[in-house]
């Protein structure tokens, strides 16, 4: 079962983005990108810059290095993104 406003968009904004990258590549937006863009000032923008400050932020491992392993993690889990 889905939330309709995360299905939608929830606001103009995230409905006419949904609306441009439907008609621009003909399907529709991945789920996670839907999940961020739900109530992003309470979840979406705290994910993002946890994301960021891990993918991008200092390490001993190079940034090709921290993506290689998400992308391997997330085919272990059978993620489709």
């Amino acid at each position: 079962m889905r939330l309709s406003n995360v299905e939608r968009g929830e606001g103009v904004r995230a409905r006419l983005l949904f609306a441009v990258v439907r008609a621009v590549s003909g399907g529709r937006l991945p789920d996670v990108v839907r999940t961020l863009m739900y109530r992003p000032t309470f979840f979406g923008e705290h994910h993002n810059a946890l994301t960021q400050a891990v993918m991008r932020g200092p390490s001993s491992w190079s940034v090709g290095e921290r993506e290689l392993m998400a992308a391997f993690v997330s085919e272990l889990n059978q993620c489709l993104f």
